[in-house]
C-alpha cells in the first residue's frame, strides 16, 4: 500500500531552480543569481577550521553569529534568528502564523518560492499584480487585506523584476495595517541597492513588532553553496522560529564561514560596487537595442518578453549562456563579470538582428 500524500501538494508546482551547466561545457552561468566572485576572504579557512570539529553537532542557536549580527545592526543577539538561507527561514516564519485556509498576500511576478512556501503550510496564495513599471503595487495591496490575511511578503528589490521599494511608501503601507498581519520584508539583495530612497528594513523594525527583516549570506556575501540566511525581528518572533526551524539547520561550517564574511565588510563593499557598475552597463546596453528594461537594484535584470522569454532562453544557451526564463512573462538576467556582460550583449544583438 503506498503512503497517502497531503492532497495540498497536488496544487504545489514546486520550486524551480536556474538552470546548471550539463556536463563539462563551458557556459556562463547568469541563471541563479550567483555572485561571479570566489569564497571572501578567510572564510575557506573558517570553514575548514569547523571542519575539523565535523564529528560534532553544530551550535543550535548559532550563538557566534548571531553576536556578530547583533554587533553588526546594533541589536540585541535575541532579536536576530538564522536558518537555511533566507527562504529556509521564511518557511519557519509562515509555519508561526498560517494555519489551514489563512491567506498569504505578495506582488506577483516576485520570488517563486512565495506561492511554494504559501501552499506548503496550508495556506491560501493572493497574487496582487505588480505595476506597468514591474513594482509592488503597495496601494493594491493593502486593499487586498482581508480578515484571513495573516502574512504579507514584500520582496526589495524585487526577485524578479529589479525595483526596490521606497522608505516612505513602505513605512505608509506598515502603519496602515491591521494588527494580526505579520509582514516580512525579503531582502536578499540589499547590499546592491544605490537608490538612497530605497528602503531599509533594519531601521524601520522599532516599535514595528509585526515586522521581519530577512537578509541572506548567499548573494553579496558569496555563501550560496553553504545555506545561511538571518532575521532582524521581535524577540517572540525569533523564539517562535526556534520551534519551527531545522535542529541544527545551519551546520559548523555555514557558521564559521559566516562569521568570516562579516569580518570582510570592506571586500563585500568593494564587490557590490563591481556588480552595480556591470548591472548598470548590461541594463543601458540592453535598453540601447531597444528591449524594455526596469529598473533594478539587484544583481539582475529583467527582460519582459512575454511569450517570447522560453525562445530567447533557449538561443542563450545554445550560445552557451545561461539566463532564466520565466513562463511567458520575461527573463531574468544575473549580473556576472565585464566579460559575462559583453557576451550577454553580444548575443542578444546577435539574436535581435537575426
Amino acid at each position: 500500500m503506498s503512503a497517502r500524500f497531503r492532497t495540498a501538494l497536488d496544487a504545489i508546482a514546486g520550486y524551480k531552480a536556474g538552470r546548471r551547466p550539463v556536463g563539462l561545457e563551458e557556459v556562463v552561468r547568469l541563471a541563479s543569481n550567483e555572485v561571479p566572485f570566489g569564497p571572501l576572504p578567510g572564510v575557506v579557512e573558517a570553514a575548514a577550521a569547523a571542519m575539523s570539529e565535523s564529528h560534532r553537532y553544530p551550535d543550535p542557536a548559532a550563538t557566534m553569529l548571531r553576536t556578530a549580527l547583533a554587533e553588526k545592526y546594533g541589536v540585541a543577539s535575541d532579536n536576530i534568528g538564522v536558518g537555511t538561507g533566507s527562504v529556509g527561514l521564511l518557511q519557519s516564519i509562515a509555519q508561526i502564523v498560517v494555519d489551514q485556509g489563512d491567506e498569504v498576500l505578495y506582488a506577483w511576478r516576485s520570488f517563486e518560492a512565495y506561492p511554494v512556501i504559501a501552499r506548503v503550510v496550508g495556506g491560501e496564495p493572493v497574487q496582487v499584480p505588480l505595476t506597468a513599471t514591474a513594482e509592488h503595487d503597495l496601494d493594491a495591496m493593502a486593499a487586498a487585506i482581508t480578515e484571513r490575511t495573516r502574512l504579507v511578503l514584500l520582496c526589495s528589490p524585487n526577485n524578479p523584476t529589479g525595483p526596490a521599494l521606497r522608505q516612505a511608501d513602505v513605512e505608509r503601507f506598515l502603519d496602515a495595517l491591521p494588527d494580526h498581519v505579520l509582514v516580512v520584508l525579503d531582502e536578499a539583495y540589499a547590499e546592491f541597492v544605490s537608490n538612497p530612497n530605497s528602503v531599509d528594513g533594519t531601521t524601520l523594525l522599532a516599535g514595528r513588532p509585526n515586522l521581519v527583516v530577512l537578509r541572506t549570506f548567499s548573494k553579496a556575501y558569496g555563501l550560496a553553496g553553504l545555506r545561511v540566511g538571518y532575521c532582524l525581528a521581535d524577540p517572540l518572533i525569533v523564539a517562535a522560529l526556534a520551534k519551527t526551524g531545522v535542529p541544527f539547520g545551519v551546520n559548523a561550517a555555514a557558521q564559521a564561514a559566516a562569521v568570516a564574511s562579516l569580518a570582510a565588510a570592506d571586500a563585500v563593499r568593494e564587490r557590490a560596487e563591481l556588480v552595480r557598475t556591470e548591472r548598470n552597463r548590461l541594463r543601458g546596453g540592453l535598453i540601447a537595442l531597444g528591449l524594455d528594461v526596469p529598473e533594478t537594484e539587484g544583481n539582475f535584470v529583467w527582460l519582459p518578453l512575454g511569450d517570447r522569454s522560453f525562445e530567447y532562453g533557449e538561443a542563450m544557451a545554445e550560445r552557451g549562456i545561461l539566463v532564466r526564463p520565466y513562463d511567458d512573462d520575461g527573463v531574468r538576467i544575473t549580473v556576472g563579470t565585464d566579460k559575462d556582460v559583453d557576451r550577454v550583449l553580444e548575443a542578444t544583438e546577435e539574436l535581435l538582428k537575426g
